[in-house]
């Protein structure tokens, strides 16, 4: 079984990079059309939860997935706003909400592995 969610994790993390990088093409096979618009950015951050998913699914902590969608959808959406492309209302906010559950994600990871490290007697 673990081998079964290991190719899948890396099968999901492809394809989200595949629409991280080329939405347009991915869009055309998969679909018959090619992505245009706010579809590309939709596409993106839907290829970012999948490497987040992939990630996640990979042999390790679940919370490491969450923190990579949570981090990569920050910069990809302040990355939006900056350029000044896309800017709806909730643009800033989400950012913002994204960046504040990295900062814990992160916190709680690091957290996590210090408290491995220590219980070990590898830090004191």
């Amino acid at each position: 079984m673990k081998k079964v969610l290991v190719f899948a994790a890396v099968v999901e993390a492809a394809t989200g990079l595949a629409l991280l990088i080329v939405p347009s093409i991915l869009g055309q096979l998969l679909l018959g059309e090619q992505l245009a618009g706010v579809a590309v950015s939709v596409a993106r951050v839907a290829g970012i939860a999948l490497i987040g998913l992939g990630v996640a699914c990979w042999p390790g902590p679940a919370l490491v997935g969450m923190l990579t969608y949570s981090g990569l959808v920050t910069l990809y959406l302040a990355s939006i706003g900056v350029t000044g492309d896309l800017t709806g209302v909730f643009l800033w906010p989400a950012v913002a909400l994204h960046a504040v559950l990295s900062i814990l994600l992160a916190r709680t990871w690091l957290g996590d592995r210090l408290g491995s490290a220590a219980a070990c007697g590898l830090i004191n």
